[in-house]
């Protein structure tokens, strides 16, 4: 075969093979393309088909689990702390803390603006000459709700500050709230731990005075929640301080005198009587008598540091009309007129103190409550004087057996009394003022006896309730009675 012959069949075959190998790379090629394309497509459609999973699964748990979610977002909106048991501890717990709810509710961005700045300087502003101007926290509880009156009576300014809690039934709290305001006295409903608040109510007015008696009351009640004390008695107490501290030299207006309201439950475990400020205190026996302890340990801090000037009382068993209705002498007048048993503490004594002489001890305080400095007393020989702490009591204890014997004698019906041995849950056996340095320092001397205090009381809650005491009085209370009913193994803790 020629030579030329021979050479373009060799090249035909390396063109051949050539051809191949390029047709064999292309179909690899190919192959590995459409893996890809494959691959890809396949995350594609794994990406879409979980995304469209989440959706369902959080589309089924908003329609199953609504409450949850509003839950947990008003828990991270709330500035208030939770009860740690359960979600229904939590929510409780939230309404006696935070506002309730209803349509007077109001975050404090609300309570702003000139008609408002205007109401405010109006129910501050005194009506006789060097009156005071005085912000009372608590304004809808009983003492709060008598100081306001008593302060407005004499021509005194008065702005009310409440968060309308359900530790009782706030309908009487609203009823009080609307009688002050038919005395021209404002109540706002809010709570004492919105420091914004209470910081733009000290600017819009020049106060010279906080009454602060706002806090969780009631000894037993600690036993279930807990942080509602830490919450009010404790950090509302740091915020109203924080507020007037704030007020100084370089402020609006300056730094208001503060008195505010201890509790005789400070004594604790003491066991000398009658109870002296010079006693020790320092063995509280309940939750509650702790966290008033520590109020006063603040109290003194904010004294030194602040020169605030700060004024504690100590209530003994406060009584009388528009009371506390979780107080013995009140749920015994209802369980007595409704046959409910009653359940007394063998060998308990409280010294009851009539409502009456209780405001007439606060408004001393107010009236002899030194200025505020803005200074320490540790920096200026010329700073705030000493933090002053007062009893205020009835000096004359009563066993709790002869006010339910007064009770029955006013009702006109016998109790059926259940007598047991008090347990360990935070009472006392029996509390004893002595209140000579308060009669030294403002003329404090209580004049009410039980039996008249009561009589007053009584007057009230039958015209109140509207119960017919000749009838037997077996109409009591439908208005009075919210939820469900309670044991009504009541002491006469304040």
């Amino acid at each position: 075969m020629p030579a030329g012959v021979v050479d373009a069949a060799a090249k035909g075959v390396r063109l051949d093979r050539h051809a191949a190998g390029a047709s064999s790379l292309l179909l690899r090629r190919a192959s590995g393309g459409n893996k890809q394309l494959l691959v890809s497509a396949s995350s594609h459609l794994l990406f879409r088909a979980t995304v469209l999973a989440t959706l369902a699964l959080v589309l089924l748990f908003a329609v199953h689990y609504p409450s949850l979610l509003s839950h947990s977002f008003t828990l991270s909106s709330s500035s208030s702390s939770a009860s740690p048991s359960s979600s229904s501890r939590r929510s409780s717990h939230r309404s006696l803390l935070g506002r309730s709810g209803g349509p007077s509710s109001s975050s404090s961005s609300s309570y702003s603006g000139a008609a408002w700045e205007r109401e405010i300087r109006r129910s501050a502003t005194p009506r006789r000459a060097d009156g005071l101007s005085v912000l009372v926290t608590g304004a809808a509880g009983f003492v709060g709700f008598h100081c306001s009156l008593a302060l407005r009576a004499r021509g005194d300014g008065v702005v009310g500050l409440d968060n309308f809690n359900s530790y009782y039934d706030p309908t009487l709290k609203r009823a009080r709230q609307r009688l002050l305001a038919s005395r021209g006295v404002s109540v706002l409903d809010a709570d004492i731990n919105d420091g914004a608040l209470l910081h733009r109510l000290l600017s819009t007015a020049p106060f010279t005075h906080v009454l602060h008696l706002a806090a969780q009351a009631g000894v037993r009640h600690a036993m279930r929640d807990p942080q509602a004390y830490v919450s009010s008695n404790v950090a509302g107490l740091v915020s109203v301080l924080e507020a007037a501290a704030a007020r100084g030299p370089h402020a609006h207006y300056q730094q208001p005198a503060v008195v505010w309201a201890s509790s005789s439950s400070v004594y604790g475990l003491n066991k000398e009587s009658p109870f002296s400020e010079d006693h020790r205190t320092d063995r509280p026996a309940s939750l509650y008598a702790a966290t008033k302890k520590a109020g006063e340990a603040i109290a003194h801090a904010y004294n030194h540091i602040y020169g605030l000037s700060i004024t504690g009382l100590r209530f003994f068993t406060v009584y009388g009309p528009w009371g506390r209705p979780d107080m013995a002498y009140f749920s015994f007048a209802r369980s007595i007129v409704a046959g409910d048993p009653i359940t007394l503490f063998r060998d308990a004594r409280r010294d009851f103190t009539y409502i009456d002489d209780v405001v007439r001890g606060c408004l001393g305080a107010l009236d002899t409550a030194g200025k505020s400095t803005g200074s320490s007393g540790g920096r200026k020989k010329s700073g705030p004087a000493p933090l002053r702490v007062y009893n205020l009591g009835n000096t004359s204890p009563v066993a709790v057996t002869r006010m339910v014997a007064v009770l029955e004698k006013l009702l006109g019906k016998k109790a059926n009394k259940r007598v047991v041995t008090m347990p360990s849950n935070g009472d006392v056996p029996f509390t004893h003022a002595n209140v000579t340095h308060a009669a030294r320092d403002f003329g404090y001397r209580p004049t009410t006896s039980l039996e008249e205090g009561l009589r007053h009381f009584v007057d009230w809650f039958v015209q109140y309730y509207k119960i017919d005491i000749k009838g037997g009085g077996n109409n009591v209370l439908a208005a009075g009675k919210t939820g469900k009913k309670k044991s009504m193994a009541m002491s006469s803790a304040s």
